[in-house]
């Protein structure tokens, strides 16, 4: 296997996990709108917003995140193999790219597990 082929499969590999994200992503929210026919607590409802807000957020950052790795696919697949100073470009975004699943993983994390905190704490 060579670097490029390495490439391609972190692409593929952050792609799922972008997938994955996504379909827990939902899987919250239903719960959360679960939740919501049960309780009209003021207090709650804040919560339930401020929650509501994260999620939408990281279905933002997941939107954004697959549109880079697309566009960084095609940039590197219309790539002259001498163009030294594109590779290298490219090889930065994907670098960026792979501290920024990093942190989405580590911040979705969190979020679940403060979100099901929450919610145990209110049942």
């Amino acid at each position: 296997m060579n670097k490029w082929q390495q490439f391609h499969h972190e692409n593929k590999t952050w792609l799922r996990s972008l997938d994955y994200f996504g379909q827990e992503n939902i899987a919250l929210k239903f719960r959360l709108s679960e939740v919501l026919e049960h309780s009209t607590n003021k207090k709650f409802l804040d919560e339930a917003e401020e929650f509501q807000n994260k999620f939408l957020s990281k279905d933002e950052l997941i939107k954004e995140l697959k549109e880079e790795i697309l566009l960084q696919q095609k940039r590197f697949a219309d790539l002259s193999e001498h163009d030294n100073a594109a590779l290298k470009a490219i090889l930065n975004m994907h670098n960026k790219l792979g501290a920024q699943l990093e942190n989405l993983e580590n911040g979705f994390g969190h979020l679940k597990y403060e979100f099901n905190k929450y919610i145990s704490s209110i049942l």
